[in-house]
């Protein structure tokens, strides 16, 4: 029988991390600027060896870079923000305010603007969900631009939502994980008893008490 893993253990504490945090966002929206700053440099940073290896044109390449040089610091300059925020208690000032609501609207129609060209114009292979994704991520973007009423408190609305699915399927996978170690363990238990009944030796009948005692 295969060998069961651990990795149940790590994903339930994923799991417990990822809500926590989500909660924390929810509650205390100051931290949803450093979350998209974060999430923003580590999906642009990331990214950038796979398409330098995957990439065969250097017009792709270059699109590719500009976009993930510009992504970086808008994502550093949210993190700056979320530093502010936290220092001072939330409050930040109308010009970030608008910085993150629009650089967060680049940033996703930057993303979809260079996939779309580099599918239709530059012929680069795809997926009809990834192509169908784009679409939506160029629509969310355009919609922060227009939508007025837009802030950080959206953002920490769909935070919670995205961590709470998460630590749902975490926890649901790792619940898989840990049926499959319970099942190992018993295996284990087994072979252990059957072994145990092979190596057992049959002693000898006891003598007749009755025989004389020789000294």
């Amino acid at each position: 029988m295969k060998r069961a893993s651990y990795s149940w253990l790590l994903k339930w504490v994923l799991a417990a991390i990822l809500i926590a945090v989500g909660a924390t966002m929810y509650f205390n929206d100051t931290f949803v600027y450093l979350t998209t700053g974060i999430g923003i440099v580590i999906f642009s940073v990331f990214r950038l060896y796979p398409l330098f290896k995957s990439l065969n044109k250097e017009i792709l390449r270059t699109l590719n870079i500009v976009e993930i040089v510009l992504s970086v610091i808008i994502g550093g300059l949210m993190i700056y923000v979320g530093v502010v925020a936290i220092q001072n208690q939330n409050s930040i000032g109308a010009f970030w305010a608008a910085f993150y609501r629009f650089g967060l609207a680049f940033v996703f129609i930057v993303r979809a603007i260079v996939f779309l060209y580099s599918v239709v114009f530059l012929e680069e292979k795809t997926e009809q969900i990834k192509f169908w994704t784009h679409l939506g991520v160029f629509a969310i973007g355009s919609m922060l631009i227009i939508f007025d009423d837009f802030n950080h408190e959206w953002v920490a609305w769909l935070l919670l939502l995205i961590s709470c699915f998460g630590g749902a399927y975490l926890i649901y996978d790792g619940t898989k994980g840990y049926g499959k170690y319970r099942e190992y363990s018993r295996f284990i238990q087994e072979t252990k008893q059957e072994k145990s009944k092979d190596k057992q030796i049959d002693l000898p009948a006891p003598e007749d008490q009755d025989r004389p005692y020789v000294s």
